[in-house]
């Protein structure tokens, strides 16, 4: 990547930084503290039996039944590449919705260890994205909130849950 590309970049990730603010709904991830937007959540259930669903990748653990609607199920541990870990009573799916690039919504439930609070951040509390490299790949944080002495890693949920790239899985969608 060019230097002029690494600048458009930095600059678009001010720019969404910079347009952050309001309420977050907070999630641990093997102990690092993430957030995504209140307004894609749709509602947080506990762990219940997943149906896996054959040839699907590692992340996507299945589908459940919630109240007659088959949701399909992504572990976010898994799809960030870490360690995969037994459930826990705290394990908690979160169910979203996730813009497919038509425009529409699909509902998907992500795995996370435990859901922490909803915070209500403010513009000035969120740094951009920090430069890693060009070799990594950080498209879906939307930026770092800084809240006391803790950072939450904001997130796309739309970029991290692309419905094209599941789509194919026979999912449901």
């Amino acid at each position: 990547m060019s230097n002029a590309n690494s600048i458009d970049s930095q600059t678009a990730a001010k720019g969404r930084a910079a347009g952050l603010e309001g309420k977050f709904l907070t999630f641990s991830l093997a102990n690092e503290e993430y957030g995504i937007g209140i307004l894609k959540v749709r509602e947080i259930i506990g762990m219940m039996p997943i149906r896996t669903v054959p040839q699907t990748p590692s992340f996507v653990k299945g589908v459940i039944n919630l109240r007659g609607k088959v949701i399909p199920v992504v572990d976010l541990r898994l799809k960030f590449g870490m360690m995969e870990i037994d459930y826990t009573e705290r394990t908690s799916i979160i169910v979203v919705d996730v813009q497919s690039a038509e425009g529409t919504f699909v509902h998907i439930g992500i795995v996370v260890d435990y859901v922490s609070e909803v915070a209500n951040i403010k513009a000035d509390e969120v740094e951009p994205t920090p430069t890693f490299g060009n070799n990594l790949n950080t498209e879906y944080i939307l930026g770092m909130a800084k809240l006391g002495n803790s950072v939450k890693i904001l997130l796309d949920i739309d970029r991290i849950l692309a419905v094209e790239d599941l789509a194919g899985f026979n999912l449901g969608f």
